[in-house]
């Protein structure tokens, strides 16, 4: 018995130490890999797409590429082809499994070669373990939106508009007049950071307009087949929101700051399910512009991994906190640090965490020998070591 209890408390010492690995998919090279997206199929094997090119959202040449990691061999597949339009762009793709293990494909075709002619375009597949190669898509269909009370812009910046000159007065100006152009207002939101499915079963697709540089919602109440805008998240500059649900079934948003000094991730909240959202705010959480993404974790707890500056990306950090982002009260860093500047760039998270606990990040890697995508695998545990 004693002999019994020993191995037991072994084995729990060995499941709570910090556990890291991490590799590249592919080899760097010069071609642009970025935005990635991760998602872990139900028989326990990883796929991962991201957009590949000579550039981004002017370069023709650009579609999204995955690869697959296989559970078994502990080893990525070949790239192979998820979208390809010939000659458009199409950029930050996103992977999603709904409550029925349905696999969503979602990512934008950029019409016109600027971010404001993004059309959301996303697939639906049931048949999506192959062993290597893309899913089989049994459904295909556009996001176009409506944006909920889009004259709150009207509202909200009729002050600023009325003050006289100045850029803050011209942008509260141009915000009014392209609310009131329907193309503008309903074309460019695409995708950044994964959906979230609430309890009643409604998703939510956080999209994002970099003409408007606002945040929104894609609603769908019907499984994912009828889609509609809600609210857009305002502020000074507020893009790329990544969604929780707390436990009073209220919703966080955290974004990308595209705004002015000083340089942090702001917040939202909405308490209807994501219909309406509060003013997004500064938060004390550094964003140099660079996408974040925050997620709950099985106890609980939250985590967000980002670049943790107020210019450049060269520093990727993970946070966690144990009371709804009150405070973070652990962090470790993935790549570089605040105090060892360099032209490399480490950015764009994904993060889920696998049926096991276990919590995978990719995100671009910019470094001396070229552009890849890299993974890494990790626990609590090593983020609360902290930098060694």
């Amino acid at each position: 018995m004693r002999v019994l209890l020993v191995c037991l408390a072994v084995a729990a010492l060995a499941h709570a130490a910090p556990q890291y690995s991490g590799e590249l998919i592919f080899a760097p090279e010069k071609w642009h890999n970025h935005s990635s997206s991760i998602v872990e199929l139900p028989n326990g094997d990883l796929l991962v797409c991201w957009f590949h090119g000579s550039g981004e959202r002017t370069a023709d040449d650009v579609l999204i590429q995955g690869a697959r990691w296989n559970r078994s061999s502990g080893q990525w597949t070949e790239r192979f082809t998820m979208a390809d339009t010939p000659g458009f762009p199409e950029t930050n793709p996103v992977l999603f499994l709904d409550a029925k293990q349905r696999l969503f494909f979602l990512w934008p075709l950029i019409v016109a070669h600027r971010w404001e002619t993004a059309l959301m375009k996303y697939r639906i597949s049931t048949d999506y373990q192959q062993a290597s190669g893309p899913p089989k898509w049994e459904f295909q269909d556009n996001i176009v939106l409506i944006p909920q009370d889009i004259a709150r812009l009207t509202r909200d910046y009729a002050g600023a508009a009325a003050a006289g000159e100045g850029p803050q007065a011209e942008r509260a100006r141009q915000l009014i007049a392209t609310a009131g152009d329907e193309y503008f207002s309903r074309m460019g939101w695409f995708t950044r950071t994964h959906p979230q499915q609430l309890p009643s079963g409604r998703i939510l697709v956080p999209m994002y307009s970099d003409g408007f540089s606002f945040g929104i919602m894609a609603i769908s109440d019907d499984g994912g087949y009828t889609w509609r805008g809600s609210q857009p998240i305002v502020g000074a500059g507020c893009i790329q929101p990544s969604v929780l649900r707390k436990n009073d079934g209220s919703l966080v948003a955290y974004l990308r700051d595209n705004g002015p000094p000083p340089k942090r991730a702001h917040i939202s909240f909405s308490k209807d399910d994501g219909v309406t959202w509060t003013a997004a705010k500064d938060t004390d959480i550094p964003n140099p512009g660079s996408s974040l993404e925050a997620i709950r974790l099985s106890n609980g707890h939250w985590i967000m991994v980002y670049n943790d500056l107020e210019s450049k990306r060269y520093s990727l950090v993970a946070m966690i906190s144990d009371d709804e982002g009150a405070t973070w009260k652990w962090k470790r860093h993935l790549e570089g640090s605040p105090s060892n500047p360099s032209n490399f760039e480490f950015h764009y998270p994904s993060v889920i965490q696998a049926r096991d606990g276990a919590i995978h990040v990719t995100y671009s890697h910019f470094a001396a020998e070229g552009k890849s995508i890299k993974h890494v695998r990790f626990n609590e545990d090593w983020v609360k070591a902290g930098d060694r």
